[in-house]
């Protein structure tokens, strides 16, 4: 055997053990970030003309970088939306790259999309939209916000020359993710914003558009709800906010990345009722449905109005789309042409567990808000901002400035011990610092509540 040829198969054992090390220790610490000096002091040069070997820049992982960054997957890392991706989504995610395919066309990636399109199909059947919707995995919830609004865009301008040249305007309420802001920039639209961090009802939306001035309401095409905001877990009038676009001849788009996942619950399926009316919809499965980064997914109506606004023309292209390619190729439906097959580990981790075990594991999670919210309102130093909504719990430390939230955090995450971030929670006119938590992991226990919880004393 030639000396690479046993190198690499070294590497192999090492990176598998590695894998198998990692997803099967139940006990680690959170790691904590060093400045870029610092690093550098520790590793020193890893890009060299003649290469450092394998084996030392494994070790260098092992020994400094990896323990730098916050695992995601930590019972207590309860931050930001976190992910807890199953063992069996991380080990497929392996196979995944390992395999090497390229999944924006049938012709090339029949297999692995034949997969990604069998987990799409339980995704779409949980948001009760009719026959025919159908959607792609994209590298996440703001990709997939943008690509379901270009096909919003798109769409309008061809009902009317003259939209051809104007400025399109959506509107949201302030509690919508940043993405749709970001996308807005990127789309090149405007952004209406609805006053509300709370739910956001339809007769307000009514009442925005009602006051609409004539050139405004000639420019708006799209409405975007949120189902499951990202800082507290609300879900938006989605009937009546469906019922109105309906009315107003407009798109309405429903960004589900964090709540979708919910909707394999049954103790909250209901507070989605109307989602089934959306146009177009984000989930990201790389939050509540267990799957690694990265994993979006955006899904339509009338799929068809995505491929007329996404599908991309090259004379390089045109076999791809020859009747003998004979398949569905995502490209056509998103903005992005080279594209992972990154719904694999997740049909994997669903063909591995089933679809049962998935609501199991969601329905963990709302269950831990509530006991959440329950040492928060026994506790005498606490209370809550508001009641637990999905995973998300806002409770405020009585007394505390927002610098004792930020030296809080920081504390905690210094030692290890858990990562839970501050937030701004509008109240009235003015916005307050309190704290946060999101329950992904169903691994987190009642007792690693208890404890962080005891450091805010």
């Amino acid at each position: 055997m030639h000396k690479v040829d046993f190198d690499l198969v070294e590497m192999t054992l090492d990176v598998m053990k590695y894998a198998i090390e990692r997803i099967s220790t139940t006990e680690r610490k959170i790691g904590k970030p060093k400045k870029a000096e610092e690093l550098k002091a520790l590793v020193g040069e890893t890009i060299t003309a003649d290469g450092i070997g394998g084996e030392v820049a494994f070790n260098l992982w092992k020994k400094h970088l990896v323990k730098t960054n916050v695992p995601v997957d930590h019972p207590r890392n309860l931050a930001f939306v976190p992910a807890a991706p199953t063992r069996a989504a991380i080990m497929f995610d392996l196979v995944t790259s390992a395999s090497s395919i390229h999944g924006a066309y049938w012709m090339e990636g029949a297999g692995g999309i034949f997969c990604e399109n069998e987990a799409m199909k339980w995704i779409v059947s949980l948001t009760g939209m009719p026959e025919g919707a159908f959607g792609v995995f994209t590298s996440g919830g703001t990709a997939a916000n943008l690509s379901a609004i270009v096909t919003a865009r798109e769409y309008w301008r061809s009902l009317k020359d003259a939209h051809k040249n104007e400025k399109g305007l959506i509107i949201t309420s302030i509690g919508a993710h940043s993405s749709i802001k970001a996308m807005a920039k990127v789309a090149d639209l405007d952004v209406l914003l609805v006053d509300t961090e709370a739910r956001l009802e339809g007769a307000a939306l009514q009442d925005t558009i009602d006051n609409l001035t004539a050139d405004q309401r000639e420019r708006l095409f799209a409405v975007v709800a949120t189902g499951g905001t990202t800082n507290a877990g609300i879900i938006d009038d989605l009937m009546g906010i469906s019922a109105i676009c309906k009315s107003e001849g407009l798109w309405l788009h429903v960004d589900a990345a964090y709540g979708g996942g919910a909707l394999v619950a049954d103790s909250v399926r209901h507070l989605f009722n109307g989602i089934e009316n959306a146009d177009s919809i984000t989930i990201d499965p790389h939050k509540w449905m267990f799957s690694p980064y990265d994993c979006g997914a955006v899904i339509y109506r009338e799929p068809e109005l995505a491929k007329n606004a996404h599908s991309q023309d090259g004379s390089y292209l045109d076999i791809f789309k020859d009747e003998g390619a004979h398949g569905f190729n995502p490209t056509d439906y998103q903005i992005q042409l080279t594209r992972r097959v990154r719904g694999l580990p997740l049909w994997f981790s669903l063909a591995t567990h089933g679809t049962d075990r998935y609501k199991e594991a969601v329905e963990r999670g709302l269950e831990l808000a509530q006991i959440a919210g329950r040492l928060v309102t026994e506790h005498p130093d606490l209370e809550l901002v508001q009641e637990p909504s999905l995973s998300c719990v806002l409770y405020r430390r009585k007394g505390w400035t927002p610098e004792d939230y930020t030296h809080w955090t920081y504390e905690n995450h210094e030692k290890g011990f858990a990562l839970v971030t501050p937030t701004k929670w509008k109240s009235g006119d003015t916005y307050e610092t309190v704290s946060r938590f999101c329950f992904i992991n169903p691994d987190t226990t009642e007792q690693d509540i208890v404890e962080i919880l005891k450091t805010m004393e």
